[in-house]
C-alpha cells in the first residue's frame, strides 16, 4: 500500500468514527433511559435518522397507539406495526404531503392526558412538506429549489420555509394542543440552534412573515417565487397566541462527531473550532491555506451558488475545490463528507482527494475547470475515482473534513 493509500484510508477511518458518534439509536437509548415513553403514547419520526431513532424508542416496550416514521428512501425499510414514508429529499414530493397528513391526523387525535413522542432528525424539513393554506406543493418545489440554488445558509432557508408550512416553526405543537409534546433532536445544524434543525416543528420559528419576504428580498429571489407564495407573506398578520411549550431534548450534534474524529486520529488531531461555512470557494481557501503538519479536522456546511446544469454536492465541490488549489502538491489528503452519506441528489457522501486528484481527472478526458464551472464535481470526481461512497448512513450531524497534512 503506498503512502498516498494510507492516509486516504486513514481518513476514512477518521470520518467513519465521526459519524458512528452520531448513531441515533445510542442517542435516543441514552436520552429515554431516565424516563421512557409514556405508555401508548404516538411516536413520530421525521428526518434522515428516523429509522434509527425509532428504533430505539420501539425497545423500550411502550406499544405506542400509533407510530409513523417519515424519511428519505435511502434509509427507509418496512417495520411491523409502524406506518413508513419513503418522501423526497432535498426536493419534496407527494409521498412527503401524505406524510405530513398522517403525522397532523395522530397530533390532531391526542388529548390533554397524552406526551407525544417526537424523534427530529435533519432532512425534516424537506420530507415533511406541509403547504399553508392557499398554497400547493409545486410552490414549495419552487422555493425550495430557489433556495438550494441560491447559496443561502440553512437557516435562512428553514426560516423561508417555516412562513410556508402548517407543521414547520412550532406547527405540529399547535396541531397537538393541548397534548404535551416530547422531542429528541438530532442537530444537523451549525451552533445546534433547535429553530433550524428540520425548519423546527416544535419549537418557535426563526422570524416571521415580514421577516420571510426581506430574506427573499435580500437573495434576489422575491420576484422568482410563485405569485401566490409572495400574496401568502404579505397577507400574513402576527398574533399573540402564545407557542404551546414542548420538551425539548438534544441528543446529537456536529461538534459531538468532530470531538469523536479527533479521538480516532490520536495525538496528530488538530480541532478548527471554527466551522466550515458560508461560500464553498471561501471554504476551500482556508482549508488550502492550512500547511501544518497532522490531521485537521473540520464540522459544518457549506453553500453552493448554482451557476451550472451538473451534478454534485456541496462537499464534492469543496473537495474538487481543494484538489484543484493544491493540484501538484505531495504529502496531503483531504476528505469532506456528509454524514448522512448523501451529497445533494447523488449517491455519494462527498469526495476524497489528494495531489494527483486533477492529474487523474485530466488523464481520463475531462477538463477540471470546466466541470467546476459547470457544478460538475460528482462527474470530476467519478473521473478521478475520488468519489466518496458510503451509501445511507441513518444519521444526520451535517458535513465531516479531514485534511491529513505530512
Amino acid at each position: 500500500m503506498t503512502k498516498s493509500n494510507e492516509m486516504r484510508a486513514f481518513a476514512q477511518e477518521i470520518f467513519g468514527a465521526g459519524v458512528a458518534a452520531a448513531d441515533p439509536f445510542n442517542a435516543v437509548t441514552q436520552a429515554l433511559q431516565a424516563r421512557p415513553p409514556e405508555p401508548g403514547a404516538p411516536i413520530i419520526a421525521v428526518g434522515k435518522a428516523a429509522m434509527r431513532m425509532v428504533e430505539a424508542a420501539l425497545a423500550f416496550g411502550s406499544e405506542p397507539s400509533a407510530t409513523v416514521v417519515v424519511t428519505n428512501p435511502e434509509n427507509a425499510r418496512q417495520m411491523a406495526g409502524v406506518e413508513v414514508f419513503a418522501a423526497s429529499h432535498p426536493v419534496p414530493d407527494a409521498v412527503g404531503v401524505e406524510a405530513a397528513e398522517a403525522v397532523e391526523d395522530i397530533l390532531q387525535a391526542a388529548d390533554a392526558g397524552t406526551e407525544v413522542l417526537c424523534l427530529i432528525s435533519g432532512g425534516g424539513s424537506a420530507l415533511l412538506p406541509a403547504p399553508a393554506d392557499g398554497l400547493d406543493l409545486q410552490d414549495k418545489i419552487s422555493v425550495n429549489e430557489l433556495l438550494l440554488g441560491s447559496g443561502a445558509e440553512i437557516d435562512l432557508m428553514n426560516a423561508v420555509r417555516q412562513q410556508l408550512s402548517r407543521l414547520k416553526g412550532g406547527g405540529m405543537l399547535r396541531a397537538a394542543a393541548p397534548a404535551r409534546v416530547r422531542a429528541l433532536i438530532l442537530s444537523d445544524v451549525v451552533g445546534d440552534d433547535l429553530r433550524a434543525i428540520a425548519s423546527g416543528p416544535t419549537v418557535a420559528p426563526l422570524t416571521d412573515a415580514s421577516g420571510a419576504c426581506a430574506i427573499l428580498s435580500d437573495l434576489g429571489l422575491w420576484d422568482r417565487v410563485p405569485e401566490r407564495v409572495r400574496a401568502h407573506l404579505q397577507s400574513q398578520r402576527e398574533t399573540d397566541r402564545p407557542l404551546p411549550e414542548a420538551e425539548n431534548i438534544l441528543v446529537g450534534s456536529n461538534a459531538l462527531s468532530v470531538a469523536a474524529m479527533a479521538k480516532q486520529a490520536g495525538g496528530q488531531a488538530i480541532v478548527h473550532e471554527e466551522p466550515l461555512v458560508g461560500d464553498v470557494g471561501d471554504a476551500a481557501a482556508r482549508i488550502a491555506a492550512v500547511t501544518t503538519p497532522g490531521v485537521h479536522l473540520f464540522g459544518g456546511e457549506t453553500t453552493v451558488v448554482l451557476t451550472g446544469s451538473g451534478k454534485g454536492g456541496r462537499n464534492q465541490e469543496l473537495a474538487l475545490r481543494v484538489a484543484m488549489a493544491l493540484q501538484g502538491q505531495t504529502g496531503w489528503v483531504f476528505l469532506q463528507g456528509g454524514s448522512d452519506g448523501r451529497d445533494g441528489p447523488t449517491d455519494a457522501a462527498g469526495g476524497i482527494v489528494d495531489g494527483g486528484t486533477v492529474d487523474r481527472i485530466r488523464a481520463a478526458g475531462g477538463d477540471p475547470e470546466a466541470l467546476l464551472a459547470n457544478n460538475d464535481a460528482y462527474a470530476a470526481l467519478t473521473l478521478a475515482g475520488d468519489l466518496l461512497m458510503t451509501g445511507g448512513t441513518g444519521t444526520n450531524v451535517a458535513d465531516l473534513g479531514v485534511l491529513i497534512r505530512t
